[in-house]
């Protein structure tokens, strides 16, 4: 039954996959309609933290920017759809990567990479990274998930993620899967989508992130000092509809060389650079500040470095 709904699954999605661009963009219109106007999808949630995110914007400002963010997320679904049928030559018309040289700079070095980014812009089409390689044809582009509850859906998303050559790597065995490619000399750049809302038990570090005090992971930044990558953030513009800019942009020659949490306080700092140049392309209709120092405080205690519940001592 879970491989009949797959197959079913994939299905629909390659025929939606095969209409062009423009007429995708047609539905996503239609959607935008649906899911700003008639179901108002999570808009108390997207207003609430886009006004506490720029206090400094009128009323007006922040509806506008509301509205397109809609707009844009509908863009998101189809764009993401398509990835299961353009080819690499016309995909690479619509996202452009710079930077890149720089990448394999570290190659050179006999280093990997790890390029760490947020939910900004299409951050499904940099999949298609290791298409703009020069030098380093062979090398890995990896991209790290949480797997999917429903099976089938984990399966949809993992297609249309190494389509145009990406591998997918659940996040509990990246560790494995980076020493082995370093063991066996294959270079590799894997991006980190870092910043999520963690759980209570791996807060460990705060930063001042658009006007509020965010919780935030440092997991990936362990890992890239553990591997002692070179560390680049995805700088992601969106000039118009139907083009992405995507820059790697560097952070640490030596992750293994940086004080603990700089290359986390670096990448929020360039993310929030990032949003406040087009603040409608951030995921805001997920709840990031939806946990609290206060709230932390009153529940958990940091005893040598580690996180524990009042309750489980006292």
């Amino acid at each position: 039954m879970k491989r009949l709904l797959y197959h079913i699954l994939y299905a629909v999605s390659y025929a939606i996959s095969l209409l062009p661009l423009w007429m995708l963009y047609g539905v996503s219109d239609c959607f935008f309609v649906l899911v700003y106007y008639l179901v108002g999808y999570r808009r108390k949630l997207v207003r609430r933290q886009l006004t506490s995110s720029f206090p400094e914007k009128t009323e007006a400002e922040i509806k506008e920017i509301e509205r397109q963010f809609y707009h844009w997320l509908c863009d998101y679904f189809v764009e993401t759809i398509k990835l299961l049928s353009i080819s690499n030559e016309a995909l690479l018309k619509h996202i452009e990567f710079r930077g890149v040289e720089e990448l394999e700079k570290a190659f050179d070095r006999g280093q990997n990479c790890a390029a760490i980014l947020g939910h900004y812009c299409n951050w499904e089409w940099l999949s298609a990274t290791g298409l703009a390689f020069q030098r380093y044809p062979k090398a890995v582009m990896g991209l790290i998930y949480h797997p999917l509850y429903n099976e089938a859906f984990n399966q949809l998303f993992i297609d249309v993620r190494s389509s145009h050559g990406g591998l997918c790597v659940p996040k509990q065995d990246i560790l494995r899967h980076l020493i082995t490619l370093k063991r066996e000399q294959r270079r590799s750049l894997f991006g980190y989508i870092s910043d999520q809302s963690p759980k209570w038990e791996n807060m460990h570090l705060w930063v001042d992130f658009l006007h509020h005090d965010t919780p935030v992971f440092t997991g990936a930044e362990r890992i890239m000092q553990k591997m002692n990558d070179a560390v680049f953030f995805v700088d992601m513009q969106r000039p118009y509809r139907g083009k992405y800019i995507c820059t790697f942009r560097l952070i640490s020659n030596e992750a293994a060389k940086e004080e603990e949490f700089a290359i986390t306080r670096r990448f929020y700092q360039m993310l929030e650079e990032n949003i406040r140049r087009q603040p409608p392309f951030y995921l805001w209709t997920h709840n990031r500040w939806k946990r609290g120092r206060e709230e932390f405080n009153r529940k958990y205690d940091v005893i040598d470095g580690r996180i524990i519940r009042k309750d489980e001592y006292k």
